[in-house]
């Protein structure tokens, strides 16, 4: 387990606002994206990357790396971002989000960009993977773990219990699950769509370790991601209470902005609260 000091967890909250200013920055590249997820799960990719999870961009298939799989593929841009800043590729291939023959697609796709595991974006799958990737490293004798980043909205596919299951089955300690919680889908409330609640007990009765925290406290994010496995011989699952489309005032905890095409008007506020965050903490 590691414990944030304050000089760490400013510096994580400023990478978290790089990729937030970047999400919005591919978005009016493109003139539409996936922001609401991108956003809720920005504090939690940050930490990941710099702080969780053992990458090499100047090595990006080094064999002893753990692997991170975005199951709920549409938050891409937010992985992206994050990529980008640590050095994966050149920040610059952000400006060509939506344009023809663009390395960054609308879902991560692992033969365009260094640094992405696998395809994702037909939800419901991304478990199912990171369960073969876990398996694998076990076989291989590794220590590298599996990291899973999930949206609460893609839980209502089958495939994703069936996973958990075999992952229980298996005993993959080496697998860790986030679950952005932002409590919203295209269509509405996940609970009004479809009622997985109350998820902890859920994931607990499929033999998985369950840690519930808040999704934007980084010091709750890197304390709990570094603890794997939270018990020996079981996946471990961390529910990330989240706010859709987090950092931007008018937008946050709206559905409407689960996809975003941006008027001029909401870029000026977009940049207008980015940039008043960005003069709180220091950038």
């Amino acid at each position: 387990m590691h414990k944030l000091n304050d000089d760490e967890e400013l510096y994580l909250e400023q990478i978290a606002l790089k990729i937030r200013k970047n999400v919005v920055r591919m978005i009016k590249a493109g003139k539409a994206g996936h922001l609401g997820g991108a956003l809720s799960a920005a504090d939690i990719i940050a930490a990941l990357y710099f702080k969780i999870m053992k990458v090499n961009p100047q090595n990006p298939g080094w064999r002893k790396r753990d692997r991170f799989v975005l199951s709920a593929g549409h938050k891409c841009l937010a992985l992206y971002a994050v990529l980008a800043e640590m050095g994966f590729f050149n920040e610059s291939i952000l400006d060509t989000y939506g344009s023809l023959g663009s390395k960054l697609p609308g879902h991560p796709d692992m033969y365009k960009l260094p640094g992405i595991e696998t395809n994702t974006g037909a939800l419901g799958h991304g478990l199912s993977i990171a369960g073969g990737m876990a398996i694998g490293l076990k076989m291989d004798g590794l220590d590298s773990k599996v990291y899973v980043l999930m949206g609460d909205g893609e839980l209502a596919e089958g495939s994703n219990w069936e996973a958990a299951a075999a992952s229980s089955h298996y005993k993959l300690d080496n697998l860790l699950v986030f679950v952005d919680r932002n409590t919203l889908q295209i269509s509405g409330r996940t609970t009004e769509v479809m009622n997985y609640e109350p998820l902890y007990k859920r994931w607990e009765a499929f033999g998985w370790c369950v840690r519930e925290i808040n999704g934007h406290d980084l010091k709750q994010i890197v304390e709990n991601g570094t603890d794997i496995p939270f018990e020996n011989r079981k996946p471990s699952v961390i529910i990330a209470n989240t706010v859709k489309s987090k950092g931007l005032s008018f937008a946050e905890d709206r559905v409407n902005y689960h996809y975003w095409k941006a008027t001029p008007e909401e870029f000026q506020l977009a940049d207008q609260d980015l940039n008043e965050l960005g003069r709180r903490i220091g950038i």
